[in-house]
């Protein structure tokens, strides 16, 4: 960390060359004696990737901003704000502090937090960062995590961690396994420390394959944010043995959707099957991550068009989590049918269905946008559909 970059002057050049491009930045004269320029474009282009990820930091003079792949890791504010709702109590561990984005969000909800980060550099960063934004209240602690926590004698009401998902050669990875830390063996040794544990994985982790390695979880939440899942978060806790609550949840353009249901129930559970309506349904993201196929429509009194295209239909209007909208039209998928769409434009969906949206579009030349939604699916186990519908635009609470 070098502390000349927080001079006023350098902070003034990084602020007035937020919109400079980075090239120009690097190829000029050196700006300052202290500063390479290749510092200052880091600055420059790490300050830029928090404009909207992390605007807290982004509206705060005087914060450090370590590599841009440091950013890219860490937890936005909206989803980092989602994890303090699901801790409490007094004193939480966050074993793979990072940035430090959630250990920030988690002090403004525990009384005393500890960021443990491995790098010196990072730990140093975060430490400064806190200052200005004033948290108080986190203790930073440079150290492996799990190290610390095997020479504490401390307990704590919650532990934390998001272990890495990129390799040495940077590739990303999803499996407990290949992350750092491997939480997996390392679990015994948590529940002594802790009777709560939240771990942060990819969304790309198989549910069930979570499940069995893992033990104990008592939640799931699935955190989508604009209909894109983000983060699955696993609340395990000791002696833990009934049945898992899965907890999704997308933000929405200020909106919150979200549907709870029983993890074990979806195998047990016939919903009603029927031919499109006059409303259609698309669930988000954060429930088709969580398999509440056949739930979701006992729950919202919603018919499923088949077992596995998992769209919806009703004959009157349901507040449902994703995407609602007015059937138009259903024909059969054939020429003939498809006629009338010939060179037309429109927003495609494939659901179940046998070809893909861009041979679709290929093969009748229609084009991407506009009013029109159609969805290519499949009901009734083997007819094939082509559904028009409208958007309608919901606000869902």
């Amino acid at each position: 960390m070098n502390k000349n970059i927080l001079n006023t002057g350098v902070q003034d050049f990084i602020n007035n060359n937020l919109t400079t491009d980075i090239m120009s930045v690097l190829l000029q004269k050196p700006v300052f004696d202290a500063i390479s320029n290749r510092e200052l474009a880091e600055q420059i282009e790490a300050r830029n990737k928090c404009k909207n990820k992390l605007p807290s930091w982004y509206n705060s003079e005087k914060i450090y901003y370590p590599n841009k792949l440091n950013i890219e890791q860490s937890s936005s504010e909206i989803t980092a704000a989602y994890k303090s709702r699901i801790v409490s109590g007094k004193s939480l561990v966050d074993l793979t502090g990072g940035l430090g984005v959630d250990s920030f969000f988690f002090s403004k909800k525990i009384q005393a937090v500890v960021h443990c980060e491995i790098s010196y550099d990072l730990s140093e960063i975060a430490a400064h960062n806190f200052k200005v934004l004033g948290a108080q209240n986190i203790h930073v602690i440079q150290n492996d995590g799990l190290e610390f926590i095997k020479g504490t004698s401390a307990k704590f009401d919650w532990i934390y961690l998001d272990p890495s998902r990129r390799m040495v050669n940077s590739k990303k990875v999803f499996m407990l396994s290949d992350c750092t830390p491997n939480v997996v063996p390392h679990l015994e040794l948590l529940l002594t420390k802790s009777k709560h544990v939240l771990i942060k994985t990819s969304p790309l982790l198989d549910i069930s394959i979570g499940l069995n390695q893992l033990g104990n979880v008592k939640e799931l939440h699935i955190v989508a944010v604009n209909n894109e899942v983000k983060e699955l978060l696993w609340v395990i806790q000791e002696g833990h043995s009934d049945e898992v609550k899965v907890k999704t949840i997308n933000f929405k353009k200020g909106n919150e959707e979200t549907y709870n249901f029983v993890w074990a129930e979806e195998k047990i559970t016939t919903p009603l099957y029927g031919v499109p309506r006059k409303f259609l349904y698309e669930p988000n993201a954060a429930i088709l991550k969580g398999g509440a196929f056949k739930q979701i429509a006992r729950d919202l009194k919603v018919e499923k068009l088949d077992e596995h295209s998992h769209l919806y239909t009703s004959h009157e209007l349901v507040e449902f989590p994703g995407r609602s909208f007015r059937i138009t039209e259903v024909f059969d998928y054939n020429k003939k049918g498809l006629k009338h769409l010939f060179g037309t434009k429109a927003n495609v969906t494939v659901r179940n269905f046998p070809e893909s949206v861009a041979t679709i579009r290929q093969k009748y030349a229609i084009k991407d946008g506009g009013d029109d939604y159609l969805f290519f699916t499949t009901i009734n186990k083997s007819q094939l559909k082509v559904i028009n519908c409208t958007k309608i635009q919901t606000t869902f609470r």
